[in-house]
């Protein structure tokens, strides 16, 4: 009760000091009213606030979070496909790469005789052209000996040749065979002029294996000397 007087009379003393101000002329009154806070009290206001700031920020970072989380997602995936899409044309430029530098090289040119001074070969010598004198045998696709190009792999090759005959009593007549198989051809019947030529080529899709040849028609002959009137050439195109 003492306290309570006591209060009582500080605020009569309070309201009279008010009022004997204003009636004094003073714009403003001296003092209206004292606020006391604690240590505890300042501490409690200031986790309040505190408290308030972490909700209002942590409600910030989940909307963000919301707002750009598809974007940041859809970026990753492009980015996925645009590194998958490198990983996968970087792969192809070095198999291109491998197969031109490893792949195999195949490529030959020949004349039929390989000695000085001319030399007849009849279809009766032997039906299969041997071109001796090689210009150009790259991979040894060709053997001179034989006569025969043997396909090192499955692919596309391109074949020419041309033929010179020096008589006037036979025909002259050569074909490309695939496996004995007759394929093109060129010919010149026997006549009263002594010179005759021909030429033909061929592109043919072949297994590895197969082999190709140049043959005499029945009856025929060919002449060469150094000059290389009689050529076979060849060469892969691109394997298969």
């Amino acid at each position: 009760m003492a306290g309570r007087e006591r209060r009582e009379e500080h605020g009569e003393e309070l309201y009279e000091n008010t009022e004997r101000s204003y009636r004094d002329g003073e714009s403003t009154p001296t003092k209206c009213c004292e606020i006391h806070v604690d240590q505890t009290g300042f501490l409690k206001l200031m986790l309040a606030i505190l408290a308030v700031l972490c909700i209002t920020l942590g409600a910030f970072l989940v909307t963000l979070h919301l707002y750009r989380g598809p974007k940041v997602n859809e970026t990753d995936e492009e980015d996925g496909d645009l590194k998958a899409l490198v990983a996968r044309l970087t792969t192809d430029v070095q198999l291109l790469k491998k197969e031109n530098e490893g792949g195999k090289k195949v490529a030959f040119s020949a004349s039929l005789v390989n000695a000085p001074g001319g030399l007849h070969v009849k279809h009766s010598d032997s039906p299969t052209l041997a071109y001796k004198r090689m210009f150009t045998n790259i991979g040894n696709a060709y053997d001179p000996i034989k006569g025969t190009f043997t396909a090192p792999v499955k692919g596309i090759y391109f074949f020419t040749f041309s033929t010179f005959g020096y008589t006037n009593n036979q025909s002259l007549g050569v074909s490309i065979t695939v496996n004995g198989l007759r394929m093109v051809s060129s010919f010149e019947d026997k006549s009263s002029d002594l010179s005759d030529t021909g030429g033909n080529s061929i592109i043919l899709q072949l297994e590895a294996g197969e082999q190709v040849t140049m043959t005499h028609w029945a009856n025929s002959q060919v002449f060469d000397n150094t000059n290389g009137h009689n050529t076979f050439s060849g060469f892969l195109l691109f394997p298969l």
